[in-house]
């Protein structure tokens, strides 16, 4: 056999080394206090330190779903990664918990170095906006796996946070207030209706969005790490719930009592026109676009009733609703009125 078997195999070990390469500096753009060795590692280290009193650990793993899809066809790559760290640190600061760091898996059928540095450029983006370093990842070339031009995503972070700050929802009581942080528009949830809806239209056309369709698309998904502090150590939040898939009917609930529900009133907060253009267009139902999308809201914080007001003055929210008794006869337990 020849020395190039491998790559005839469809395995480009070259094009692997020129994108650890291209990435150095990206990595090393998200270095923070705490990160110990450099690139290239087995393993990526981190020293937790010793300003911790008891503290917890909170973990995260999460895609990009078929939102890749999109940047995939568009040929556009520098934001996903945003997207990718974006999903999982707003799940871990619903905990109150300050990302540490994160890493990635990119695998793909045959291996561009220019598509995987821009991919990991964009994670190194999310990472500095969420204050992580990003200490590892990997990088699999799988021929066969993939159809050309594909790739698949995979991120996982891990933050911290002292036991006595999580949030306590066993303090959730009627009364209490929903402020609804605004979301940058679909974040990455429900591609796959919204793929079906606008296949056939032209991407490059604004249909009154504000932007060309194809940029409404890939609007990175908003990073709410700064949001959550403020909300939890601030305005004293009984809980938080970051709006992914389910939208606000299924994730509300999952931080509530089981003898409580939510009351959201309806049009109380601004809704990017994406969520109205895909309602008219696909002709889907209010409870529909509410368990497919976030429709405008990326983040709900339950929030004592006097403390609401302000919270959401500092967050550039709104109070959407409260929380109510648990009706048993109810089928869902967010209520919309």
């Amino acid at each position: 056999m020849s020395e190039d078997a491998y790559k005839q195999a469809g395995v480009d070990i070259e094009a692997g080394d020129a994108v650890v390469r291209g990435i150095r500096e990206h990595i090393r753009s998200t270095f923070r206090e705490g990160v110990l060795g450099s690139i290239g590692g087995f393993g990526g280290l981190f020293a937790l330190g010793k300003g911790y009193r008891d503290p917890v650990l909170v973990s995260g793993t999460d895609g990009v779903g078929t939102k890749l899809l999109i940047a995939q066809r568009l040929d556009v790559h520098d934001s996903i990664g945003i997207d990718l760290v974006a999903m999982c640190v707003n799940d871990i600061a619903t905990s109150g918990a300050e990302p540490l760091f994160f890493l990635d898996y990119f695998a793909t059928g045959a291996l561009r170095p220019d598509v995987a540095v821009s991919v990991v450029s964009g994670i190194a983006e999310g990472c500095r906006q969420a204050g992580c370093a990003l200490i590892g990842g990997e990088t699999a070339e799988m021929p066969g796996m993939y159809a050309p031009g594909h790739y698949d995503l995979a991120g996982f972070c891990v933050g911290i946070v002292e036991r006595d700050q999580l949030p306590d929802p066993s303090t959730i009581s009627v009364g209490d207030r929903l402020v609804a942080v605004p979301s940058s528009g679909l974040h990455s949830n429900g591609f796959s209706l919204v793929r079906r809806i606008v296949d056939d239209r032209d991407w490059s056309q604004s249909y009154d969005l504000g932007l060309p369709l194809k940029d409404v698309l890939l609007t990175p998904t908003r990073i709410y790490t700064r949001q959550c502090r403020t909300l939890l150590q601030d305005f004293g939040a009984r809980g938080l719930a970051h709006i992914t898939g389910g939208g606000l009917l299924e994730n509300v609930p999952r931080v509530l009592p089981d003898h409580l529900d939510a009351r959201i009133d309806r049009g109380s907060w601004p809704r990017p026109p994406i969520f109205a253009f895909l309602e008219a267009q696909g002709g889907l139902s209010e409870r529909e676009m509410h368990r497919t999308f976030n429709n405008g809201v990326g983040l709900v914080a339950v929030v004592p009733a006097e403390r609401a007001p302000a919270a959401a003055a500092a967050v550039d929210g709104t109070v959407i609703g409260a929380v109510v008794e648990r009706d048993t006869g109810a089928d869902a337990r967010v209520v919309l009125r």
